[in-house]
């Protein structure tokens, strides 16, 4: 287990991920701020007060053997624009994709697709996954809809799941790819990148 998710790159025709690491901190302060993606109060998009917590919490978890994380490079203009990872990875047959955000530039150009098909992708050709699970607050409608364009499902909704910093609860909308559904949804990701 404790060498199933190990630093990786993954490289498709529009970017590009690689792992995070402490140097990436002012560019993602840079990316985020294309949209000041921050102020998304449903969100855990880095600010500047909050990017060191952001990439420590990011990489103790790595080093726990539970996440994966990556930052996103636009390949054209090798511009860090997003971040995202593997997490939750409690065995190695189910994982979460979360923490994906991409600069408001790159949003709704193909980048989401492209980047979910790389992960997911390495999920259920490399690691085996019988599952990948999203989730998000259940506010935040746009990324709702970003998971369903997918191909993924919503499994349900786990009401008071969290507490966020302003003591505030969070309803959790969990959805997921099963192994089974892999190769349809696959088909419908590349058809939409070749189109």
């Amino acid at each position: 287990m404790n060498n199933w998710l190990s630093d990786i790159e993954l490289e498709g025709e529009l970017i590009k991920l690689i792992p995070l690491k402490k140097e990436h901190r002012n560019d993602l302060i840079k990316a985020a701020s294309d949209g000041s993606l921050w102020n998304l109060w449903f969100t855990s998009v880095p600010s500047e007060r909050t990017v060191d917590h952001y990439i420590e919490f990011a990489l103790n978890e790595k080093a726990a053997h539970r996440a994966l994380p990556f930052v996103i490079i636009h390949k054209k203009t090798n511009t860090l624009i997003g971040s995202t990872r593997f997490c939750n990875a409690i065995n190695n047959n189910r994982l979460e994709i979360g923490y994906t955000w991409y600069s408001k530039s790159y949003q709704k150009t193909g980048v989401n697709t492209e980047t979910k098909h790389l992960l997911l992708s390495y999920c259920f050709e490399k690691l085996n996954c019988i599952a990948v699970e999203f989730r998000t607050h259940w506010h935040n409608q746009a990324s709702r809809k970003a998971i369903a364009r997918l191909g993924a499902k919503q499994d349900g909704i786990i009401r008071n799941h969290l507490i966020d910093s302003n003591g505030i609860m969070r309803d959790t909308v969990v959805f997921s790819i099963i192994r089974e559904e892999w190769p349809t949804v696959k088909e419908m990701l590349e058809f939409k990148m070749s189109s």
